[in-house]
């Protein structure tokens, strides 16, 4: 049977109207950012013949627990603004060998592009995010402005941060009640930043890589963009509020106990006052 252009595969479209609003919004300069999107045979078998392997791409990691699945992804070295003129130079369709430390591009990453130096990273988080949610498919990560600034600003706790970008914005209690986590600065596309990631990825959707951007995770593209987009958003008021003098009202623990209890959500233990 005739395969169906990949360019009309939903979740391709997905990451390009996705990759274009980042590179739009200033998240992912130059080559910055990468995406990953988990999906399913059933999805992916219209349009690409899943027994042809163009090539095999070794991994630094093994990534066993995650054999045989597909992820489309974004290429390393590749700007996100070039996706939507070039998504089979930019992006690519992979599935995680039965040795758990190969890929085999289906799809994509053409003139021997390889995929986001940061899949390591990906990949771990991926992994952790399937124990605790198993309908999580997107690991995104990019540089949105304000947050990124305020790990130079903020004090890097994590009660306090979090508390931080919730008084800042009403719905940000409601979008991440579990709060943002963050690591330490380390080396970006090594095992060791993705083993320090993957860990926070257990508890929280949200994972701050200090100085360098943020890392999100979610069931699906629109979930993950806003979930980044929301914290992103409190960060940018808070730069606004502290440019024109601080805070002299915020909101109070005992209202974001209010509008917990209002839309049936938990905020993480020990971060607010007791109610």
């Amino acid at each position: 049977m005739k395969k169906i252009s990949m360019l009309q595969a939903p979740f391709v479209k997905e990451m390009i109207e996705t990759t274009s609003n980042l590179y739009r919004l200033g998240w992912d300069e130059r080559n910055g950012g990468n995406i990953s999107y988990l999906l399913s045979e059933e999805e992916v078998t219209p349009f690409v013949d899943i027994q042809n392997v163009i090539r095999q791409i070794p991994m630094i990691f093994d990534a066993s627990a995650l054999k045989g699945r597909y992820f489309l992804v974004t290429g390393s070295g590749k700007y996100f603004k070039n996706v939507e003129f070039a998504p089979s130079e930019n992006i690519g369709l992979v599935r995680v060998a039965e040795n758990g430390k190969t890929l085999d591009l289906l799809w994509g990453l053409e003139n021997d592009a390889k995929p986001t130096s940061e899949l390591p990273s990906h990949f771990m988080s991926h992994i952790a995010r399937l124990e605790v949610d198993p309908e999580n498919r997107i690991i995104m990560h990019n540089h949105a402005t304000h947050l990124l600034a305020m790990t130079f600003t903020h004090e890097l706790d994590e009660r306090a941060f979090t508390r931080t970008l919730w008084q800042m914005c009403t719905e940000c209690l409601v979008v991440f009640p579990e709060g943002v986590s963050i690591i330490p600065w380390l080396v970006p596309g090594t095992n060791e930043i993705g083993e320090a990631t993957s860990e926070k990825m257990k508890e929280t959707r949200l994972v701050l890589w200090p100085q360098h951007g943020i890392y999100g995770a979610g069931k699906d593209m629109d979930e993950v963009f806003g979930l980044i987009e929301t914290a992103e958003k409190a960060a940018k008021v808070y730069t606004y509020v502290q440019a024109q003098g601080g805070v002299k009202q915020t909101i109070s623990d005992e209202d974001l106990w209010k509008l917990a209890r209002a839309f049936g959500v938990t905020p993480h233990a020990g971060y607010l006052a007791t109610n």
